[in-house]
């Protein structure tokens, strides 16, 4: 019997298709088949296994709600494991059935067909892990699709060696180098390859540093960004490597790259510095509340171009890093989160002050937001005209919860403490001289007296 041809190495030529459509309508398919089906069910099995064992690993007890990952995906048969598990098996199988006297016909297709479902997966879940919110993945999602399944359709008929001849003979002349329509083609593929690996590997560093982080998450997006700009720097080099291109050219290209990073890319370069001077320093770390250029608000994330500060009210400023060095900001939790509150309110004149101010003080204690260490004060701040001025100074741990809302309640117990008191709140008071209704009043005696 002529030894099988592996469809990883080789394509099926015209005669082989033949004889491969007449293999198909054997009874022996039904046996492949089966076996095909036995090894993606393992395989499902398999996934899914390790899948709930890693998820019971990290939370115990309690369901797992993270965004879908690379190598399970949501549903098990969407991540990238489960077609790469899958390949394995079926190649294993495919090695068996030889021996035990089943031609080979349904594997022969199917073994491309994981292969690119298995390219496809990777593609898809890697560029999402590291680009979730770009509108552009689901273009390139498509793209790769199409490629991959012209590239098996074209790779089963035998018309790919033939158009990779085609390509062989368009040539042109790049500089000292003869290069082929065929180099950069696979030069290109490599450096694709190369590249979502290295976006994979620091999606996934980025994952397992900001996951559950609760403290110094400032120096751990610090490091991602690090990470992720390294991975990518390296998988260039490569990418680069593999198409062909000579990295010696590098250093002119460097050359050139500082001398518009020194004119025209200054502000950008400034502000990339001052981003990783930001995380280093924590001057400025995510969550703090900040107020930048009169805008008022909660650090929401550093990236290493800007800032994304998000005010109160939902309303979201991107800043560049370098104002955030450059100028003065007010960070009301650099050092503590603690921010003191003040509200005023006026009593009338005659008021038992003495008693009055230690129930204020216990009223306000009562609002749910307000520290009792250091407690409320209350001080009298002046005398008004219509009464007497009265300050109330508070401090809340939680500025990100609001002010106003927060000061509302004060008020509210203020006055509930005032009306239970029996504390007036003064009415504005005015003292009015009418000048002519006077000066005929003194007219009127005058002439009495007979003057």
């Amino acid at each position: 019997m002529a030894k099988d041809k592996l469809l990883m190495s080789q394509p099926l030529t015209p005669g082989e298709l033949s004889r491969l459509a007449d293999d198909l309508l054997k009874p022996s398919v039904l046996t492949e088949v089966a076996l095909l089906l036995a090894c993606l069910l393992l395989a499902w099995l398999i996934v899914r296994t390790l899948r709930n064992t890693l998820e019971q690993a990290a939370v115990p007890g309690q369901p797992h709600h993270q965004a879908p990952s690379v190598l399970f995906g949501r549903n098990v048969i969407d991540g990238v494991l489960f077609p790469l598990l899958a390949l394995l098996l079926a190649l294993g199988a495919r090695k068996l059935l030889p021996v035990l006297g089943v031609p080979l016909a349904v594997f022969k297709l199917v073994l491309p067909v994981l292969v690119s479902l298995a390219a496809i997966r990777l593609t898809a879940r890697v560029m999402r892990a590291a680009f979730p919110t770009s509108r552009w993945v689901r273009l390139i999602e498509r793209s790769v699709s199409w490629l991959a399944w012209v590239g098996v359709v074209l790779w089963i008929t035998g018309l790919l060696p033939i158009i990779l001849d085609e390509m062989d003979d368009i040539t042109w002349k790049l500089g000292a180098n003869q290069v082929s329509l065929r180099n950069l083609i696979e030069g290109a593929l490599s450096a694709v390859i190369v590249l979502i690996v290295a976006l994979w590997v620091s999606a996934a560093i980025e994952s397992r540093l900001l996951t559950g982080a609760t403290t110094n998450i400032s120096i751990r997006k610090m490091a991602a960004n690090a990470t992720r700009a390294l991975l990518l720097f390296v998988g260039l080099l490569f990418a680069l490597s593999a198409a062909g291109i000579d990295l010696t050219a590098l250093g002119v290209l460097g050359g050139a790259v500082g001398v518009g990073i020194g004119f025209g890319l200054q502000k950008l370069a400034s502000n990339y510095v001052s981003g990783f001077v930001i995380l280093a320093e924590r001057s400025l770390r995510i969550g703090d509340m900040v107020v930048v250029d009169g805008f008022e608000g909660r650090i929401t994330d550093i990236k290493t171009r800007y800032t994304v500060i998000r005010a109160l009210n939902g309303r979201e400023s991107i800043v560049p890093n370098e104002m955030l060095i450059t100028q003065r900001i007010e960070n009301a939790s650099l050092a503590d989160s603690r921010v003191s509150v003040n509200t005023g309110v006026q009593v009338a004149y005659g008021t038992d002050l003495n008693s009055l101010m230690p129930r204020l003080v216990e009223a306000v204690k009562a609002v749910p937001r307000v520290l009792p260490d250091p407690g409320p004060a209350v001080q009298l701040k002046g005398f008004g005209a219509d009464g007497l001025d009265l300050i109330v100074a508070f401090w809340i741990a939680d500025p990100e919860g609001g002010q106003s809302n927060v000061r509302s309640d004060v008020n509210l117990a203020i006055l509930d403490c005032l009306n239970a008191q029996g504390v007036e709140i003064p009415f504005p008071q005015r003292v009015m001289r009418h000048i002519g209704v006077a000066a005929a009043g003194d007219a009127a005696v005058a002439a009495s007296r007979g003057e």
